[in-house]
């Protein structure tokens, strides 16, 4: 599912400067990176997990979005 968000532009700002850091192809990928290094890496996955035992979150997201990608959704 695809969302549209409204900022300010001092947060766009921001969220250029991250997706740069990052080095992120999206907005999407930063937030996320961002996201996962406060929570320490804990799982995101939620009910996820048990379909994934021995993925990492980072692996997990990065074929979900490919899939996501695939199926032309992206």
């Amino acid at each position: 599912m695809v969302t549209t968000i409204q900022i300010n532009e001092n947060t766009l700002l921001l969220l250029k400067k991250l997706k740069e850091e990052f080095e992120a192809k999206s907005y999407e990928e930063a937030i996320t990176k961002l996201a996962m290094q406060r929570t320490k890496n804990k799982s995101m996955a939620g009910s996820l997990r048990k379909y994934y035992k021995n993925y990492s979150t980072e692996k997990m997201i990065k074929e979900l979005q490919e899939e996501r990608r695939k199926s032309g959704r992206f």
